[in-house]
């Protein structure tokens, strides 16, 4: 079971683990909005799973947006950034534009999205190496949407998040192509 979890303003922010939602209510961090009818039970305490918490401190964007995998797909809008094919996360990989055989770091200015087909072509060479064109050079962004995860649609969608996620947007239920 995963638990949704909100900003202050009531937000899709993550979706994380219920064991952590149950970590971060008992560290303050967040109120509980919704709840599974499942107990979570300890020696001395029983409680209903968290399906829905909303944090109580603003969250910070000071320290930058986060390098992640996710992250790194948004900012490319879901697409190879060689063919500029538009596909789902599973179907993407990260490519380092300099191999990092040839000394290429793992950060933001060195990662894009492409297919396993381009990733293939371009191999262990640079993009002038493999004359490959590269759509756009990746540059470390200054923010991201706020709903910057994906919910796959081929899986179901608790019950309970349905009030807090469709405020912003329906879900697609037939593809599973990301929205931009």
């Amino acid at each position: 079971m995963r638990t949704l979890v909100l900003d202050q303003g009531y937000q899709p922010h993550r979706v994380v683990s219920w064991q952590r939602a149950v970590t971060m209510l008992f560290d303050g961090k967040v109120e509980v909005v919704e709840e599974y009818e499942h107990d979570i039970r300890s020696v001395t305490l029983t409680i209903k799973m968290p399906a829905v918490v909303r944090l109580l401190r603003a969250v910070r964007g000071r320290r930058g947006v986060k390098f992640s995998r996710i992250n790194v797909a948004t900012r490319d809008a879901f697409r190879c950034q060689y063919c500029e094919s538009r596909l789902p996360l599973s179907k993407l990989t990260y490519d380092h534009v300099v191999p990092r055989c040839q000394g290429g770091k793992t950060r933001w200015e060195n990662i894009v999205m492409a297919c396993i087909a381009c990733n293939a072509k371009k191999g262990h060479r640079t993009p002038q190496q493999a004359r490959m064109r590269l759509r756009k050079e990746p540059v470390k962004p200054k923010w991201l949407p706020v709903v910057a995860f994906r919910i796959d649609p081929a899986c179901s969608v608790p019950e309970a998040w349905t009030n807090w996620i469709y405020w912003h947007g329906a879900l697609e239920e037939e593809s599973a192509e990301p929205r931009s």
